[in-house]
């Protein structure tokens, strides 16, 4: 069960009151005050990431939210969360998903908030021209599988095409799911740090290690035998690569990104993850 899951478990689920012409200071109230019933969880902020008006179904809009909150793991022992969610309103009532009948598909599974300027960090730029016609933003962990495929693919396309694409790129490392990503994502920084050429870095993406390895010894054996970039223990823990590897997860958490690889053209979700490719035919 996810995180999400988990917090709303004890959630109302079913159509909830919310004052006509909602705004973001209604939804807020409502989050905080109503939609959580669990006695274990206590919302202390919730942000409005964005919020759409949907073509289709006519009259909902739907509301892109971080909510920050408070998980009892013990008496007095809490662990501080941040979830996004998406809540869709109209006319007063709020639902947590809305589902097409004929098709079966689920918008909220379809529909993400556009990425706000901040995002295209020059210090995540990893190739292409900055003033580029189309800008990319891939979030990634380099043990996905899907990331192991697609990644290396669009780095090259933009490394072919210069002028119509500039690639930015941030860390997302499912540690759930593969825990040594962490060290490897902190290698990679810890790489860029020491001037490596970004083509020498996402050769990691090719690494052979076992997923669920988290003996930071091995790894970084591995990691120099196999590219022959030389990493320490000491420079993976150092406070500016942990700073940097924060960082690029509160932009993955601003942004409501919640897989990999997630892949933006132009500030827009493309959950294709090939939609580039026509742009360079337009060439």
């Amino acid at each position: 069960m996810s995180l999400m899951s988990r917090l709303l478990s004890l959630a109302v689920v079913t159509t909830l009151t919310v004052s006509a012409g909602s705004n973001a200071d209604e939804v807020k109230s409502y989050v905080k005050n109503y939609m959580i019933r669990n006695k274990n969880v206590k919302v202390v902020k919730v942000d409005i990431i964005d919020s759409k008006l949907l073509d289709e179904p006519k009259g909902w809009e739907a509301f892109f939210i971080n909510i920050h909150a408070n998980v009892r793991k013990g008496p007095t022992i809490f662990d501080k969360v941040t979830v996004p969610e998406t809540l869709f309103i109209k006319d007063g009532y709020t639902v947590p998903t809305l589902i097409n009948l004929k098709t079966g598909e689920d918008l909220k599974m379809v529909i993400k908030p556009n990425l706000k300027s901040n995002i295209y960090n020059e210090q995540h730029l990893v190739a292409g021209n900055k003033d580029a016609k189309h800008k990319l933003v891939i979030f990634s962990d380099p043990m996905c599988p899907f990331c192991r495929q697609k990644v290396p693919e669009i780095y090259k396309a933009v490394k072919e095409n210069p002028d119509t694409f500039s690639l930015y790129y941030y860390h997302m490392p499912l540690t759930r799911i593969h825990p040594v990503s962490d060290i490897i994502t902190r290698a990679m920084e810890v790489a860029k740090a020491k001037g490596v050429k970004e083509d020498k870095i996402m050769e990691l993406y090719k690494l052979k290690v076992e997923p669920r390895e988290v003996n930071a010894t091995k790894v970084l054996g591995e990691i120099k035998k196999q590219f022959n970039i030389d990493i320490t223990e000491k420079e993976i823990n150092d406070e500016k690569i942990s700073k940097e590897i924060i960082f690029d997860r509160d932009m993955a958490t601003q942004s409501m990104v919640t897989g990999t690889p997630t892949l933006y053209i132009d500030g827009k979700w493309d959950p294709s993850r090939n939609s580039y490719k026509k742009l360079i035919k337009k060439k």
